[in-house]
């Protein structure tokens, strides 16, 4: 087989396999947000004060990732009183679950399968 034709087959075999990369997604694999949103991906729809003391950040950090989540329409939020109080909820939006799924799919795309 010439160099050619051994080209050739590899461009063939690249074209065919899947990109690892496909799905993954820069704004979600930041750590504090891919925690983020696996936390909300699990619970569906959480109290901005409980994300903060389940993740252990502060207030600022995680004001700060969510503005990014949400600027990018992977996050919502709802203002809500609860007990006398102005409470935030955030979840995933579809658009969120869709990315951070895809996500997770990269990563094991690109760890290969369990040995």
């Amino acid at each position: 087989m010439s160099t050619e034709d051994r080209m050739r087959a590899e461009d063939r075999v690249s074209a065919e396999a899947p990109d690892p990369l496909t799905g993954f997604d820069a704004t979600v694999h930041a750590p504090n947000r891919l925690r983020i949103c696996a936390l909300l991906d699990t619970a569906g729809e959480a109290e901005f004060g409980l994300v903060q003391r389940q993740l252990g950040l502060s207030a600022s950090v995680l004001s700060k990732h969510v503005s990014v989540l949400m600027d990018a329409g992977y996050v919502e939020q709802r203002k809500a009183v609860r007990n006398t109080r102005q409470r935030v909820w955030l979840r995933l939006t579809q658009r969120g679950q869709d990315a951070y799924q895809g996500h997770l799919a990269a990563l094991r795309a690109i760890v290969g399968p369990p040995q």
